[in-house]
């Protein structure tokens, strides 16, 4: 590397020293300090290949009991033997039986993962790379992605105090990154980081991000922030005067399109705005299918906050709300909102009917099946539960 890569995370943010010492593909090792502890990471050719930390709460005997892969009773045994055996604590949990050699390779994967991702959570703490420090040659040498490593780590920061600090101010404007040196190609974004980054057009502010994409504030300052540390998006340049000027003229120009270019200009955002709605909704979808109910439920709701006369949305996002503990009301009035827009449904009634029959609403239900088989003899939901009535005690 051309200079020394030595300061404060108070003044230079990990994502972005991660961020240099994989597009640089350096050798050493990261060692961050504060008075509590020391945490190293080992970077091989720009990867990460292995952590340490001298944080008791870091060790790997700590980290399978915090994972739920031992219980308390096999580390303490293990610590026993840990204090007459020249054997690492991983090798006697695995001569014990507690573990599989795979369950070790995952802990240790596991342990240094988080061991990253804890630094992430620091604000102030002196960090060193040296280039000549290289891992000792009994640790185990693994390779992670450093684009996932640093997208991950960047999400877990919660700290919205540190994220406006950090942040451009809310009237900035963010654009699409052109030149993300290829870094984050492959990250595997989450449904509400694909939703924001859908509507980063160079145009709108990050207080019209906010407002326009129908989710909680702080999410959407989160996935802004990760996106931005990250480099998915960048700050778009104030343009000059003269850019200004040309502005101007521009305007000048637009105040004599004709009704006609309107009428078409309208059309062309209400195609756009549709598209993204289905886009949002097949990812409802996915996410769905994968048990992700609370990002389902976020996309249904975005889709029927902007496309309120949609009952397959409304229904969509009353079946994902009834996944999740204590929304079964929220999953009501969504369900009811359906058959509000599509009252002669039968498939609306007898979801209905299956929503109370889970809330223990017996009469209610039985209602709903009655409703439904009305209007379509041969529902399948229906009979089955008025079935489920008959036969419970």
């Amino acid at each position: 590397m051309n200079r020394a890569l030595k300061g404060n995370l108070k003044d230079v943010s990990l994502t972005r020293i991660l961020i240099e010492l994989n597009r640089n593909r350096a050798t050493g090792t990261l060692a961050v300090t504060t008075p509590r502890f020391t945490k190293n990471i080992y970077v091989r050719d720009g990867s990460v290949i292995f952590a340490s930390s001298t944080f008791e709460d870091d060790r790997l005997g700590e980290m399978l009991v915090k994972a739920g892969k031992i219980s308390l009773e096999q580390y303490d045994k293990s610590v026993e033997l840990l204090k007459t055996s020249k054997k690492r604590q991983g090798a006697i949990l695995v001569d014990l039986g507690y573990i599989t050699p795979k369950d070790l390779f995952w802990g240790v994967k596991y342990q240094v993962k988080e061991i990253i991702y804890s630094i992430f959570q620091l604000e102030d703490g002196a960090y060193e790379f040296n280039e000549n420090a290289i891992p000792p040659d009994e640790v185990i040498t693994l390779k992670i992605s450093m684009n996932n490593l640093i997208y991950e780590g960047g999400s877990r920061i919660d700290n919205i105090t540190r994220i406006r600090r950090e942040m451009p101010e809310v009237k900035s404007i963010f654009t699409l990154n052109e030149d993300p040196a290829g870094i984050f190609k492959g990250i595997d974004l989450s449904s509400l980081d694909r939703t924001i980054l859908s509507l980063v057009d160079g145009k709108r502010s990050i207080n019209q991000l906010i407002e326009e994409s129908r989710v909680n504030s702080f999410d959407v300052m989160k996935t802004l922030y990760v996106l931005w540390s990250t480099g998915f998006i960048v700050e778009r340049e104030i343009p000059g005067k003269a850019q200004e000027e040309t502005v101007d003229i521009g305007e000048e120009i637009l105040e004599s399109v004709t009704e006609e270019d309107h009428v078409l200009k309208k059309k062309v955002e209400e195609d756009t705005q549709a598209a993204l709605l289905e886009e949002q909704f097949k990812r409802g979808v996915e996410e769905f299918k994968r048990g992700n109910y609370w990002g389902a439920a976020e996309l249904f709701r975005l889709v029927t906050r902007n496309f309120s006369k949609n009952p397959k949305a409304w229904s969509y996002l009353s079946l994902s709300l009834s996944k999740i503990p204590n929304r079964l009301k929220e999953a009501e009035e969504a369900l009811l909102q359906a058959i509000k827009l599509e009252p002669f449904s039968g498939e609306h009634y007898a979801n209905l009917g299956h929503l109370y029959l889970k809330a223990g609403l017996s009469k209610r239900a039985h209602h709903q099946f009655e409703k439904a088989l009305k209007l379509d003899p041969e529902n399948a939901k229906a009979k089955k539960g008025l079935d489920q009535i008959q036969q419970s005690p």
